[in-house]
């Protein structure tokens, strides 16, 4: 269950960065890959979620779990900005993306 997880979470990463891209250069991002980024974050935590409730996870795992809830929240503060079409501030995007990497990485560290 882990392992879809973090190749959920390695497309959503994908799509991330071309999200991030868009804002770095000042554009608002496109909703259709801000709503499937969304999605798929939604769908690693889920599976996450249930590797964890099965006891199939290790305590690193619900540490990056943790690390990547933080990091949906501070996806539900950047749509914020979307949904009244203005650019968030850059650092928020830059904060949002280094948590959930280091949230990736520590679920990564379970696998490999």
């Amino acid at each position: 269950m882990i392992i879809y997880a973090v190749i959920v979470f390695a497309i959503a990463a994908l799509g991330g960065l071309f999200l991030a891209g868009h804002v770095l250069r000042d554009r608002l991002a496109p909703w259709a890959i801000s709503l499937l980024h969304a999605g798929l974050g939604a769908l690693g935590l889920i599976l996450l979620i249930a590797a964890l409730v099965q006891g199939a996870a290790s305590q690193t795992a619900l540490i990056g779990f943790v690390i990547l809830l933080v990091a949906a929240l501070g996806g539900f503060f950047l749509v914020s900005f979307h949904l009244r079409k203005s650019l968030p501030p850059k650092v928020v995007v830059v904060v949002h993306a280094g948590i959930a990497v280091v949230g990736f990485l520590t679920i990564l560290s379970q696998v490999v």
